[in-house]
């Protein structure tokens, strides 16, 4: 049979760990072709070592059937493979027209010919549905654009095979479908697709075949049209992985955190969240709902001190706490799982040891009088990667090394272990595959049957669903309506969410 790309008994090591160990993957032209794994399985490494920016230890690459040696990005580009990696590669700063010329630049008379770059960008993302807009600064675009543009950035250096990593993991499920559609229109014009994912939905929907990782080890190859997502979970978790979650009615208790007519601003002075009221009580899990960019991230930043209100107030356990720094917010009894776990959940140069006790280095045990006790921090660490999973050669590890799925299990362990009054969970599961996700629905529900507040900001409605014991829809920056999950269907929650049905919603909801 013709393979496009054949990856042949491939062994990649680094030290203490073997993250690749005699893979083979044999991806045919014209295919999307799922790599599914658990968080830390090989997967990023495995087309890592395809895109030049590893080498392995053992095994070969074959593009269109010639043995080729790949030793840098820009040798895989000359073979016609692109990556998108789940981490954008754009400079905020420059136009989208600038960042997808880059290094590319094309030139007349010597100098960057922009007007000829911007008319390549327009024409390339008019072929393959990615409509953008060339002269928009990256750092004013939605995550959706930013990935457009990534893709736009692959096409443009002539990439005929497209490696996707996590594509979907900061997309809304508007943007999802959007990407699955364009995906589409990319096999059709002759492109080949190898998608790095664990979302089990997705592979379903979108993939032709679906090549399974697990601890570093091939497992094997499946025509998609041939299983399902219950065969897919246990092949790749290694046991049976539940999808629904278990959980006793809600029995809530006193109000926690009471937000009352809060404005808060954004970066350019606009008003995202306008005159929002909101409570969330002892043992309740309280649902956000809405599509990215209706004011959620400033929210939660003015909840965990990380931006200031403009107007109104925000109170846990009766105390007024708006415009306090985020040290004084989490002193208080808040904990917060970020939805950018790189900007504001670690310091990736750090051990991860170290970043397990970011919230409390400065308190006992840890530290006296201002000197930091690393016995005790890394005895507290290597406690909490061991209940957490966490999968990492040791403590010492730098957290930039772990997979993204490790780093949100390290951040969660550390928030949910200091046990706090309210504990706000922006996108706790983005990255995560289905074993990981079963363990953090868990102990949200841990928490909130411990008798904790728990404030849940999702973009994942099947997760909204199942773990709220409330959802309030947010739309502009308003709470336009408080659904009871167990009342509502996803169709009637994406409509709320588009800000359609507002006045039913205000009084059939409220």
């Amino acid at each position: 049979m013709d393979y496009i790309i054949e990856m042949l008994n491939i062994r990649k090591e680094f030290p203490g760990i073997v993250a690749n160990d005699d893979v083979t993957l044999q991806v045919k032209k014209g295919e999307i072709h799922a790599l599914l794994g658990e968080n830390g399985a090989g997967k990023s490494t495995l087309m890592n070592v395809l895109f030049g920016l590893y080498q392995p230890e053992k095994g070969e690459i074959r593009v269109r059937g010639e043995r080729v040696h790949i030793n840098s990005p820009n040798k895989a580009n000359d073979l016609g493979i692109g990556m998108v990696h789940q981490h954008f590669m754009l400079v905020d700063t420059f136009t989208v027209s600038e960042n997808i010329i880059l290094g590319k630049e094309p030139k007349t008379l010597g100098r960057i010919d922009r007007k000829r770059a911007a008319r390549d960008v327009r024409d390339i993302s008019g072929r393959y549905g990615l409509q953008i807009d060339p002269e928009a600064k990256v750092a004013d675009i939605s995550v959706g654009m930013q990935q457009r543009a990534e893709i736009l950035k692959t096409l443009y250096r002539g990439a005929d095979i497209l490696i996707f990593d996590e594509p979907t993991a900061v997309l809304t499920p508007h943007e999802i479908q959007e990407l699955i559609q364009i995906m589409k229109n990319l096999v059709n014009e002759g492109k080949s697709i190898i998608l790095i994912t664990h979302k089990l939905k997705e592979i379903m929907e979108v993939c032709d075949r679906v090549t399974i990782i697990r601890k570093g080890k091939g497992i094997t190859t499946l025509d998609v049209a041939q299983t399902d997502q219950d065969e897919l979970a246990s092949l790749m978790v290694g046991r049976e992985v539940s999808f629904k979650t278990d959980k006793q009615p809600a029995d809530p208790k006193q109000e926690v955190l009471s937000l009352s007519d809060v404005t808060v601003k954004d970066a350019r002075g606009v008003e995202a969240v306008k005159q929002l009221s909101l409570s969330v009580r002892a043992g309740e899990i309280v649902g956000i709902a809405g599509v990215d960019g209706n004011g959620q991230s400033e929210l939660i930043e003015a909840i965990t001190g990380l931006r200031k209100t403009h107007a109104g107030t925000i109170t846990l356990n009766g105390r007024q706490l708006q415009n306090m720094p985020p040290r004084k917010m989490t002193e208080a009894g808040i904990g917060h799982i970020p939805q950018d776990r790189h900007k504001h959940g670690l310091v990736l140069d750090f051990p991860i040891g170290e970043n397990i006790v970011l919230q409390s280095y400065y308190q006992k045990p840890y530290s006296s009088f201002g000197i930091l006790n690393k016995h005790a921090i890394y005895d507290k660490a290597r406690s909490l990667i061991e209940e957490y999973d966490v999968r990492t050669p040791d403590e010492y590890t730098p957290a930039r090394a772990l997979s993204g799925g490790n780093q949100q299990k390290a951040i969660i362990g550390r928030e949910v272990d200091r046990n706090p009054d309210l504990l706000i969970a922006a996108q706790p599961t983005r990255g995560l595959d289905v074993g990981a996700i079963e363990f953090v629905h868990k102990k949200l529900i841990e928490q909130r049957d411990a008798g904790k507040a728990v404030l849940l900001l999702s973009f994942e409605l099947d997760e909204i669903m199942n773990l709220s014991d409330r959802i309030a829809v947010i739309f502009e920056g308003s709470i336009i309506a408080n659904v009871n999950p167990l009342e509502t269907s996803e169709q009637e929650l994406g409509l709320l969410m588009a800000g359609s049905k507002q006045m039913e919603a205000g009084k059939i909801h409220d």
